[in-house]
């Protein structure tokens, strides 16, 4: 069954199936994809080993794969489209990521430290000077002999 559902994934480049089912054929096709970029004699008879369709590999190897080049995974994306009416099975689309992806330039200098944070000043409030108050004298206890 996967091998039908790579072999139209990759002939169509987006397919609408269940979640269980897009999550599985994930990691095939991007198993395939990579296989793509590898490009040598071996890579090409091992995804002809598993896709069914001669026409498939062919475009595998020639149109798909050039596209992820520069990109070190995720080929894939899946949406989530809701329940399928007939047996409330939760349904997806699975498709190729078409967004070319740049590669983050890495500067030449390092980035400068930072200088830990300085609390902020606080400012002293005015200091008002109080009237000694009167102690009150002390309640004297009375003992009782």
């Amino acid at each position: 069954m996967f091998r039908n559902m790579v072999t139209s994934f990759l002939q169509h480049e987006k397919i609408t199936t269940t979640d269980a089912k897009a999550k599985e054929l994930r990691s095939i096709a991007e198993r395939m994809i990579t296989l793509g970029k590898r490009g040598d004699l071996h890579a090409t008879r091992q995804a002809a080993a598993y896709i069914r369709d001669k026409k498939v590999v062919t475009k595998l190897f020639t149109e798909i794969a050039p596209r992820y080049t520069e990109r070190p995974g995720g080929y894939t994306r899946i949406i989530k489209l809701g329940i399928r009416p007939g047996d409330t099975a939760p349904v997806s689309v699975i498709e190729l990521v078409e967004a070319e992806m740049k590669p983050k330039k890495v500067s030449a200098k390092p980035a400068p430290a930072k200088a830990p944070k300085a609390a902020p000043a606080v400012e002293a409030a005015p200091v008002v000077e109080e009237a000694p108050v009167a102690e009150a004298p002390a309640a004297e206890e009375t003992t009782e002999a």
